[in-house]
């Protein structure tokens, strides 16, 4: 489509291009939309701390870098489940287990 002076679109920016192909190579497991969405769901700090490594029949396992770090989230399960759900578009998991690593 042109304007009236004859000059054809804006161009789209790049940024809408590239995320298109990321969300075409992105794997479809549940793991990989969880792991996707896991830093913005649980924020910076937490997610500095944790990696989600595994999901099985609903439960994500949530490896931590402490100790202390598994038994508070632990406690925070059932808050960081309804924001990890708000970004899935209510296509979350069911449980989230936590583990200190090493």
């Amino acid at each position: 489509m042109r304007d009236g002076r004859g000059r054809g679109r804006q161009p789209k920016p790049l940024s809408e291009s590239l995320n298109r192909v990321r969300e075409g190579l992105a794997p479809k497991t549940p793991l990989a939309r969880i792991q996707g969405v896991w830093a913005t769901a649980v924020g910076p700090q937490i997610a500095a701390a944790t990696e989600v490594i595994s999901e099985r029949d609903g439960t994500v396992t949530v490896e931590c870098s402490s100790t202390v770090w598994a038994q508070e989230l632990e406690l925070m399960s059932s808050q960081l489940l309804v924001k990890l759900n708000r970004e899935l578009d209510g296509s979350g998991p069911e449980k989230l287990r936590f583990r200190a690593s090493g």
